[in-house]
């Protein structure tokens, strides 16, 4: 919720049931107090409503989902100004002859000062209604950031772990080249073992042979 919007809230709220207590005391009155008090009306009823002006800005600039709440305040805000407003006109015409005004204040005022009463009451009851959503709606809100803190945390865990699955891929794809080294030093050594035994059982055999031919001819002698 805005601070600034909450601001203007609280001095609307001060200055409309100040502006009630003005039209009750107006409606009884006469001559030069009267045309004060409907001055001071006027220039209440104006003070309001650059407030109602300033509350909608306010609201518009916010997110969506906090400015639908605060612009759901102010239409019973302006509801509310629209009454002030009704009673100030009936004040401010009130340039009757005595039986007319007795009669106006025995019964336009007294429906008007109910009905007031009655919005005003309303108003107070919305009011704390759209409060009470507008916690709901910071809840909601704070739940969601921690949800995406959460979210943020576990790509990252995922992030290092894939990181270090790369590094052990690669270590391993390191070790089969090593591996295919070794395996073909080892088959090229086997080759030359193999190679040198042939050579050896030659050399043997051809000694035998030799052996052989020497004792063959001494003993033929």
């Amino acid at each position: 919720m805005s601070n600034v919007f909450e601001g203007y809230e609280r001095q609307y709220c001060e200055l409309s049931a100040n502006l009630t207590k003005k039209c009750t005391a107006a409606g009884a009155l006469n001559g030069e107090q009267k045309k004060q008090k409907v001055s001071e009306l006027k220039a209440g009823i104006d003070e309001a409503e650059a407030l109602i002006r300033k509350m909608d800005l306010e609201a518009r600039s916010l997110q969506p989902n906090i400015k639908g709440v605060l612009l759901a305040k102010l239409r019973e805000y302006k509801s509310d100004l629209n009454n002030l407003k009704s009673e100030h006109k009936k004040i401010a015409s009130g340039n009757l002859n005595p039986s007319a005004r007795d009669e106006l204040l025995e019964s336009g005022m007294a429906d008007a000062m109910t009905a007031s009463a009655d919005q005003r009451t309303r108003l107070m009851t919305s009011t704390e209604r759209l409060n009470k959503t507008s916690d709901r709606v910071k809840d909601s809100r704070r739940t969601m950031l921690e949800t995406e803190e959460l979210g943020v945390s576990i790509l990252q865990d995922l992030h290092s772990q894939r990181q270090s699955l790369l590094h052990a891929h690669n270590t391993l794809h390191g070790v089969d080249d090593n591996i295919g080294k070794s395996k073909k030093i080892l088959t090229n050594m086997s080759r030359r073992m193999n190679k040198n035994k042939w050579i050896i059982g030659s050399i043997v055999l051809v000694l035998v042979i030799a052996i052989i031919a020497i004792l063959y001819f001494k003993l033929s002698k």
